[in-house]
């Protein structure tokens, strides 16, 4: 299935191979044009998408990744059964990478290069420098979380509007105020746009305007 939405760089294609988690634990929507058609895990819009493109194979039915904001290309032809069979997942990745008897709480080890001063400050520390590495690593990963997941919300949130919004009246102006953490910039702006791609919108980009203010701090806009 193709579309014309978006750059093909903004595209991705459900290879199972290549992700670190099972595709069916993704969620995804599809619009025919301006509508929403379905929601749901990839193999529960198959259904949907299927009986769309065989209606007519022209149509303009677009599926997107809500975590990526990316579109997405299935193949659809043959039965259901088969494109269902086609995209189900049987082996997820982390569990073909992993080592055997190896567990997500198994030590792997690994080479790090550091500075002398840094591995002197790294043998003051109490259990060693591999304690102290992976406390310094777990402090880093909280001390980001709320970051990371607004600036992912509103990288989804871009490439969703791009592909679905790019001409609507007030783009360039909501994709500001996305970026600047403006939410009641963001929704004057997206008011006016179709119902479903305004609801939708309004739900993925929500982490992106996390602050308990309403405003957060402006993220850069770097996505492509």
């Amino acid at each position: 299935m193709s579309n014309e939405c978006g750059e093909r760089d903004n595209r991705e294609s459900p290879d199972i191979e290549s992700r670190a988690s099972s595709l069916e634990d993704l969620p995804y929507v599809i619009f025919l044009r301006e509508s929403i058609v379905a929601r749901g895990t990839l193999l529960e819009i198959i259904p949907s998408a299927k009986h769309a493109f065989d209606n007519d194979p022209s149509t303009p039915l677009v599926i997107f990744n809500n975590q990526t904001g990316r579109f997405i290309d299935l193949d659809l032809n043959g039965s259901e059964s088969e494109v269902t069979q086609r995209y189900r997942p049987q082996t997820s990745f982390d569990a073909r990478r992993q080592a055997p008897g190896a567990t997500k709480s198994s030590a792997l080890g690994k080479e790090v290069t550091l500075l002398p001063r840094h591995w002197d400050w790294l043998s003051e520390q109490p259990g060693g420098a591999s304690v102290a590495l992976r406390k310094l690593v777990d402090q880093a990963r909280k001390a980001s979380v709320e970051v990371d997941q607004t600036r992912r919300a509103r990288e989804a949130s871009h490439r969703f509007m791009t592909a679905m919004a790019g001409d609507k009246p007030g783009f360039e102006e909501a994709d500001r105020a996305l970026f600047a953490g403006d939410l009641q910039r963001f929704k004057l702006e997206i008011a006016r746009w179709p119902d479903d791609i305004r609801r939708h919108l309004e739900q993925i980009s929500a982490a992106g305007f996390s602050s308990t203010s309403g405003q957060t701090a402006p993220l850069s806009n770097d996505s492509d």
